[in-house]
């Protein structure tokens, strides 16, 4: 009798040992996954900001975390060449001929700004004031085409929060590396600022995202009515911003719908294009 197919994932922890409902998201994805593809999921963590900690080559499927801080002051930090010797290992084992075994990788939020400033494709810049909230998604062309944003509208709504941006794409970049910007920022048309990059295809392995499509609505529930937030968004904002965002949390269409679908659907292209190594698993 064949034992169960089974799936080895390997979550990179960027938040710096500050509390957040991130890591609790993705756990939760993944244990649902799990169950109800009737895949064993096995999956374990690695500090990487604080412990230098990075997985080996064993994983079937890399989940990089969002973080806290900037995106920019970690340039030439001890963590940092850790972390890109690690998606240099990544890289390499991709790259082999003879390996049949791809490694299929997520970045989000702040790994996602680390990697578009290490490829080069595009300025990654602080933000004139922090973004946070449930906001539109707009689909590129090439966002349409995307099995991991299959099933997904245009736009779509998500959470975002950050300070910082990835703007300015660089074309002939983005051809060298056979990258695709996936997605952008809703359009404001009384600001004239660039609308930012909320997603790229870095290569058939690699895909990433601005926003945060692990977002559930019980933590950002949490997380919007702590008082330091609660207090630091109605000081941006305005309260009825904050009690907007409380209402849109567990609207069936907005990050509900986000939450189900993205990070699903890349584990879904990740097994997909895993099978081979999968397969030894049974």
């Amino acid at each position: 009798m064949q034992s169960p197919r089974k799936i080895r994932v390997a979550i990179l922890d960027l938040y710096e040992g500050h509390p957040n409902q991130g890591m609790r998201c993705i756990r939760e994805l993944l244990e649902q996954y799990g169950t109800t593809n009737g895949i064993g999921v096995e999956y374990d963590e690695f500090e990487v900001r604080i412990r230098r900690e990075i997985p080996d080559l064993s994983y079937d499927i890399y989940i990089s975390s969002g973080g806290p801080g900037s995106p920019l002051d970690s340039i030439g930090s001890e963590w940092e060449e850790v972390y890109f010797g690690w998606l240099a290992g990544i890289e390499r084992h991709n790259a082999d001929p003879s390996s049949t075994d791809k490694k299929q990788v997520f970045f989000i939020c702040h790994s996602f700004q680390l990697i578009c400033r290490h490829y080069a494709i595009a300025a990654v810049t602080s933000r004139k004031s922090t973004a946070f909230g449930v906001f539109p998604i707009h689909l590129q062309p090439a966002g349409k085409d995307e099995p991991v944003f299959a099933g997904m509208q245009d736009p779509f709504f998500a959470v975002d929060s950050r300070s910082y941006q990835v703007i300015q794409p660089d074309q002939e970049r983005l051809t060298e590396l056979g990258a695709r910007v996936l997605a952008i920022e809703k359009e404001r048309p009384h600001v004239p600022l660039e609308r930012a990059i909320m997603a790229v295809r870095f290569s058939e392995y690699m895909i990433g995202t601005q926003f945060h499509p692990e977002a559930d609505p019980a933590g950002m529930s949490i997380h919007l009515q702590t008082p330091d937030r609660k207090r630091t968004v109605i000081s941006e904002y305005g309260e009825e911003k904050w009690q907007s965002m409380i209402e849109q949390l567990n609207d069936p269409d907005k990050i509900v719908w986000t939450h189900s679908h993205v990070i699903p659907n890349f584990l879904d292209y990740a097994v997909q294009h895993a099978q081979p190594q999968l397969e030894k698993n049974w």
